[in-house]
């Protein structure tokens, strides 16, 4: 028997997965299972039935997703499993971004299926794939090394529940969509709360927001 490769396709764009899902069935060297996943819910819910993933393919923009918060997620809680972004904004800044917190490549939606396929191997294969220009922005700041640290520590359901918060949900709301008593939400936004250092609803979201793409891309 052959290798297979077990890779999770994170992105809300059915017509892209479908062109992943072309790329990776025909361009890679041994066995490829893919899964799509749709939203960074769906995306834990994968992780949370097993971690032995041999990649995931993350897209920046998704829903329940906050800029580089779900990379720093998957690398704070997952640190084994190798992931790739894959994204429509190609700002040089935003290659380095993604490098600096954690991904093991970049992948730009304009890429032909070669380059992905290409990208997708290396990864694989134990290496990093990066776009020749991802050299040009500056180190991380203290607040974004800070910040993404402390999300880091959220467990995945603490990190649901922080991009409810900041999509402006209740309690009361947030319990309901989690099937669970709004005594354990708060115990939840009281630990999220502590872990981040702030004392408002409205600076937690501001912490996640850090995370945002434009404010790494400038």
């Amino acid at each position: 028997m052959g290798l297979t490769y077990d890779i999770l396709i994170a992105d809300d764009h059915p017509l892209f997965r479908s062109a992943l899902r072309q790329a990776l069935s025909t361009g890679i060297e041994a066995e490829v299972s893919l899964t799509e996943v749709g939203s960074i819910s769906e995306l834990q819910g994968a992780l949370d039935q097993r971690t032995d993933w041999d990649l995931v393919l993350l897209d920046l923009n998704m829903p329940g997703a906050y800029g580089f918060s779900g990379l720093v997620l998957l690398r704070g809680q997952y640190p084994q499993i190798p992931v790739v972004v894959i994204s429509a904004q190609e700002e040089a800044a935003v290659y380095k971004r993604a490098r600096d917190f954690g991904a093991s490549g970049f992948i730009p939606k304009s890429s032909s299926l070669e380059d992905i396929q290409r990208a997708v191997q290396l990864v694989l294969d134990g290496g990093v794939f990066w776009p020749q220009q991802g050299e040009d922005s500056g180190p991380l700041s203290n607040e974004e090394k800070t910040i993404s640290t402390q999300l880091a520590s959220l467990t995945p359901q603490q990190f649901r529940v922080l991009t409810m918060v900041c999509d402006g949900l209740l309690n009361k709301q947030i319990a309901y969509e989690l099937n669970v008593s709004e005594a354990t939400i708060k115990a939840h936004v009281t630990a999220i709360f502590r872990k981040l250092g702030v004392r408002t609803r409205t600076q937690a979201a501001l912490a996640l927001q850090h995370m945002e793409l434009a404010r790494s891309a400038r």
